[in-house]
This record gives C-alpha cells, structure tokens and sequence, in this order.
C-alpha cells in the first residue's frame, strides 16, 4: 500500500473545500430563491417598496418583474434541492440558473441595486463552487 503524495493531498483538499463550499452553495441558491420568490410577490401586488426611475432601456412593468422573480426563484429553490441531494443534473442546472440570475439582476440594478449586486456576487460563488468540485476525485487518495 503506498501513502499518498502531497499532490494527491492538496487535489483532496481542494476538492474537499469545493465541496463545503458547494453545499454552502446549494444553502445559497436556496435563499436567494426564496427571497427572489418574495421579492416577486412583492413585485406582483404592486408594493410600494421599489421606486421606478424615468426612462429605463430595459424597462418592464413591475409586474413583468415580479414574475421573473417569482419563477427564477421558484427554479432556484428546486434546484438547490437536488444540488444538496447531490444530483449531477442539479450541479448544470445551478449553473444555468445562477448566470440567468446574474442577467436578471443586472437588469434589475434601477430598481433594487444594493441587493441586486449581493444576489450577483452569491450567484457567482455558486457558479464557482458547482464548477470546481468534482465528486469523483474528492475522497480518492
């Protein structure tokens, strides 16, 4: 039986690390799904908690909005389900999720900014989390 090498070692450690950092991920994605879902409910009943400025390129009503949110946020939350289960098909698809989020929060940015660039930054570390850890190579020493 031969020990493992310090290349062996540090590859498992990353991958062990990408691994936390993945179930943090699916914690993540969880969230900011569920917050989406809220912040498109929000978005649908006409709230008076987001102010509209004059003369956006990417204008929508802000019922158009809230159900963008409420359906990514939807997505997301089933999403983040199978990537905690560990689901191969979850890790692709927290990826696809995660880039339309980013797009939609760009877009976004007039309405909400503060939280616009915190969903963008979450949904990077996910996609970077989901794309780095490989599960076939995290525990072979």
């Amino acid at each position: 039986m031969s020990s493992p090498t310090d290349k062996q070692i540090d590859s498992a450690a990353k991958q062990g690390f990408a691994f936390g950092i993945s179930i943090v991920a699916a914690a993540l994605l969880f969230v900011a799904g569920l917050v989406s879902i809220f912040q498109g409910i929000s978005a649908i009943a006409n709230d008076e908690l987001f102010v509209i400025g004059p003369n956006y390129i990417f204008e929508f009503s802000l019922t158009a909005w809230g159900w963008i949110h409420l359906i990514l946020g939807i997505i997301g939350v089933l999403i983040a389900g199978g990537l905690a289960l560990g689901a191969d098909w979850a890790r692709v698809a927290a990826i696809v999720i995660a880039s339309l989020s980013i797009v939609v929060q760009f877009l976004w940015l007039p309405y909400y900014p503060a939280w616009a660039i915190l969903i963008i930054v979450l949904d990077l570390i996910v996609i970077w989390a989901v794309s780095t850890w490989d599960p076939d190579r995290a525990y072979n020493l």
